[in-house]
């Protein structure tokens, strides 16, 4: 009746069909919220170790990267392998889809080359050449016309998807990129180093903007918030700091872990922030204010991957302890231990839908759980 009486859209004759459709909605988020994942499928698949999986956006398909140095792109609902993508000369580490879209996959290898494929087909379009040493980490931007590559050579790279060429090196760190991440407009980028900074560049010019400076230790990962006004940086000196993107300016430092922070990420609004380290824990920060407001314990090896699902409501975190562990946002209680694999996760990422999670394992399996 308030929803009626507020909207002149909603006619008396509406009101049993809305009320219903309220109701249903609100069924779907408490269900939504109790629900609990598990395991649908398990995934052998690779001979050698796996580095990396990766979901598209819709979910239904994931990519694997493997010491074996391929690349494979499997069915979600089926857990059927679809493609290998062969032709890397070492180490396939690296991988995404184009986001978005879906219908191109980069693979970043020790070969010191990235490969862009057709994600349907498996057929190579292009090889990126100029990189001197490894590529360890890689991004499409959001309009999938441009890849971010970064190399132990120092170096980031953007490049030209279409044409498959170089449009600029980002010149400036002193040791190795580790992390880096697109804004969701496209046009920054920011890289994290080893030499303990991270930058922020200009995707057209290639211009650096600013100098993130201020840890004391190596750069683990990085991570823009979703306005692209703020970026956070996670270091091995076991703070994070939070960053004013447009001036560059250093907007808090969040204290608490007692050893490495090993990754970092923010909820879908930015309001929250997650960071997980070597000491077991994870820790949830209000983004604005900086203060801790969970501790997620439970874990029995340190933290090496932390996410929020799309929604924000829950985090889940993978742990060398073998377990992943879904957690209430807001309140920090352990709601699921994700258990099964025989050796330590490095791997979990949400669907789009936040209802279907993969986790990668030494174990050499990859996990699909659903709720």
């Amino acid at each position: 009746n308030k929803l009626g009486g507020r909207e002149p859209l909603i006619s008396e004759q509406r009101k049993p069909q809305v009320r219903k459709l309220v109701y249903k909605l609100i069924e779907k988020l408490e269900s939504n919220e109790a629900q609990n994942f598990y395991l649908f499928k398990i995934l052998r698949a690779h001979i050698l170790p796996l580095t990396n999986c990766a979901f598209n956006k819709s979910g239904d398909r994931f990519i694997t990267g493997s010491y074996d140095r391929t690349c494979k792109v499997w069915n979600t609902m089926t857990g059927e392998e679809l493609l290998t993508l062969e032709g890397h000369k070492n180490v396939v580490y690296a991988i995404a889809f184009n986001n978005p879209f879906g219908d191109k996959i980069v693979t970043g290898s020790f070969d010191k080359t990235a490969k862009i494929w057709n994600a349907e087909t498996g057929e190579l379009y292009h090889t990126l050449r100029g990189h001197a040493t490894e590529i360890v980490c890689l991004s499409f931007d959001p309009h999938g016309a441009v890849v971010a590559t970064g190399s132990m050579d120092s170096t980031a790279k953007l490049w030209d998807v279409e044409r498959g060429v170089e449009l600029c090196t980002l010149l400036g760190h002193t040791a190795e990129i580790v992390s880096l991440n697109f804004n969701s407009s496209g046009d920054k980028i920011i890289t994290g180093s080893f030499d303990h900074t991270t930058k922020v560049w200009d995707v057209h010019s290639g211009r650096c903007l600013h100098t993130l400076a201020g840890h004391r230790g190596e750069i683990s990962s990085t991570q823009f918030d979703f306005t692209g006004d703020m970026c956070i940086t996670g270091s091995i000196d076991r703070t994070c700091k939070v960053w004013n993107v447009n001036t560059g300016a250093c907007v808090n430092t969040l204290r608490g872990h007692n050893d490495e922070i090993l990754d970092v990420g923010f909820s879908c609004t930015g309001g929250r922030l997650v960071t997980a380290s070597a000491d077991g824990t994870a820790r949830v920060y209000n983004t604005m204010t900086g203060a801790c407001v969970a501790i997620l314990i439970g874990h029995e090896g340190e933290i090496s991957k932390v996410a929020f699902n799309p929604q924000g409501t829950k985090i889940i975190t993978a742990s060398s302890d073998r377990t992943c562990r879904m957690w209430d946002a807001e309140t920090g209680d352990c709601l699921q231990v994700l258990e099964g694999h025989t050796d330590e996760i490095f791997s979990a990422a949400f669907n789009y839908e936040g209802d279907t999670i993969i986790t990668g394992s030494k174990d050499n399996t990859c996990r699909i759980w659903k709720c």
